[in-house]
């Protein structure tokens, strides 16, 4: 006999992916780009990295040295404020949603009365109003000015957070949870946006990294600042005290971005006029293909051809059952190793000290060596199984080597800005890029809603179940990176057997003009 219960959450998670397609067809159809710029006149690939631009749209020409002194000073100014701004919200963002996992030793399952799987759902929930709400805030990102649309984003999350400290129950939470979960979503589109503006395609997996590195350093210091709330003395519990004071803290930040993170760079008060100017049209140098553009069916059916869009969604589903799990329960599963108490908390600093380690290795080496993201990408998760490894099959007694487990298991997680710099450097279309885009979030966000299931408060200290899934999960993912890799490579073989040297170099030109995919031009080769 079906049990009703059983079926709800698949069948959910089902509606909310069909939405999500809809609702995804609706708005790739419109730009995506909040402000736009006249095509530079390209010239050979020898001088790419000179263009002329035409200021006044008539006939003076103004020649722009991208590797100039002037242009170099420019892209450190922007470095010293972009990053910073971009980074320290990623932080936020990440300790904001790690703050379920630091109340969870603070006392806030007993107090709210959760039972059984209800403590999973609460931190599934999240990624249910994460799906929902992406595409919303990805139309209202690209129609409104992206930096105080962020910055109001950012302060009505900040409000949600603080509301948490006010539930009393599983219904409470959920639609706390909900709602963070549904806010939090503009950052990704928002801050795509954002590198798109500043940042030339070159330069950005590095950047990509280094923003990136706020969610490793939440974990590194996330600890030691609940550490410290949770000796506070008060008339409220402290897992109270830390929803309030980590929201208040992200909503004083929303106000300091409402006033530094400008909306385009003509915009940015913090640099000169000609600097402002310089900014624009460099990145009118690098850009290629069409910015913007309307749905196409075709560029749709292709990317649901393609076999790189079901092996990154499927390496994506995989890993994030890990994510999931390890995101929702990381507190409780290094109190199962026998730190007690407070203890718990401060034993995380290492874990997000080997993360961001991780993070900037990865990406430093991918910036300078060709090639090598997806070899990066499998060295990673087959660190994080051999840490899965040690979780699972050491002794309850060994402590410090369960936690060494614990700190290699979240090797995968730098994958995360590779992956995003696969797509944008492989897949060519507006409509295609968009459509894979969607599909990796459906299956970022299953990982994410699957993975704190596997794992259940009656399970602690140990976890079993949820180690081993997730270990299964990195395994899986490592075949499926290792076939995107495979296939990838037999791609450029093929191509460059088809292809000659001077068709090649007028089907760039192509690209850089029109709207057409990758299959549609044989001179694209795809980065490894």
């Amino acid at each position: 006999m079906l049990n009703r219960r059983a079926l709800a959450p698949p069948l959910l998670l089902g509606s909310l992916a069909t939405f999500t397609i809809l609702i995804h067809y609706y708005f790739s159809s419109r730009s995506i780009l909040p402000w736009s710029l006249p095509n530079p006149a390209r010239h050979s690939p020898r001088l790419s990295r000179r263009i002329y631009v035409n200021k006044t749209g008539v006939q003076n020409n103004v020649v722009i040295d991208l590797q100039s002194e002037e242009v170099r000073r420019v892209r450190w100014k922007i470095d010293l404020m972009m990053l910073p701004l971009l980074g320290v919200s990623y932080f936020l963002q990440f300790l904001d949603k790690q703050s379920l996992s630091y109340s969870s030793l603070l006392g806030m399952i007993p107090d709210t009365k959760l039972q059984g799987s209800q403590y999973s759902w609460v931190a599934s929930i999240f990624y249910f109003g994460y799906i929902f709400w992406s595409y919303p805030t990805a139309f209202l990102a690209a129609r409104l000015p992206i930096g105080k649309y962020l910055a109001g984003t950012v302060i009505v999350w900040a409000i949600v957070l603080m509301c948490h400290g006010a539930c009393h129950n599983f219904l409470g939470l959920m639609i706390t949870r909900f709602f963070l979960g549904a806010f939090e979503a503009a950052l990704a589109p928002g801050f795509s946006l954002v590198m798109g503006m500043w940042y030339t395609r070159r330069e950005q997996p590095l950047r990509y990294g280094l923003w990136f590195c706020g969610g490793p350093v939440a974990t590194l210091f996330g600890g030691l600042i609940a550490y410290a709330i949770g000796h506070l003395e008060g008339d409220l519990p402290t897992w109270r005290y830390l929803f309030i004071i980590l929201g208040a803290v992200t909503a004083v930040w929303g106000i300091f971005m409402l006033v530094l993170l400008p909306d385009c760079p003509s915009d940015a008060i913090w640099l000169s006029s000609a600097q402002r100017e310089t900014a624009v049209y460099r990145i009118q140098a690098d850009t290629q293909g069409s910015s913007k553009g309307s749905f196409k069916m075709y560029q749709a059916l292709e990317a649901l051809q393609d076999p790189v869009t079901w092996l990154l969604c499927l390496y994506t589903f995989c890993t994030n059952i890990a994510n999931g799990g390890l995101t929702a329960f990381g507190s409780l599963v290094i109190r199962g190793f026998g730190y007690k108490g407070l203890q718990a908390l401060l034993i995380q600093m290492p874990t997000g000290a080997a993360q961001l380690g991780f993070v900037i290795i990865s990406c430093t080496l991918c910036s300078w060596l060709p090639n090598i993201r997806t070899i990066m990408m499998m060295c990673l998760t087959i660190i994080s199984l051999i840490g899965m490894v040690l979780m699972y099959a050491l002794d309850s007694t060994n402590q410090s080597g369960r936690l060494a487990g614990f700190c290699l298991s979240l090797a995968f997680s730098a994958n995360m800005p590779l992956a995003m710099s696969l797509i944008t450097s492989n897949l060519a279309g507006f409509t295609k890029r968009a459509v894979v885009n969607a599909c990796v979030l459906i299956m970022y966000s299953a990982g994410n809603i699957v993975g704190p299931q596997f794992f259940n408060v009656n399970d602690a200290p140990n976890y079993p179940k949820g180690i081993k899934a997730s270990l299964i999960g990195l395994a899986l993912a490592t075949f499926w990176v290792l076939c995107l890799r495979i296939y990838l490579t037999w791609q450029n073989k093929k191509r460059d057997r088809n292809s000659s040297e001077e068709t090649g170099a007028v089907q760039r030109q192509i690209l850089l003009m029109e709207d057409k995919t990758d299959w549609e031009v044989a001179a694209c080769r795809y980065v490894l």
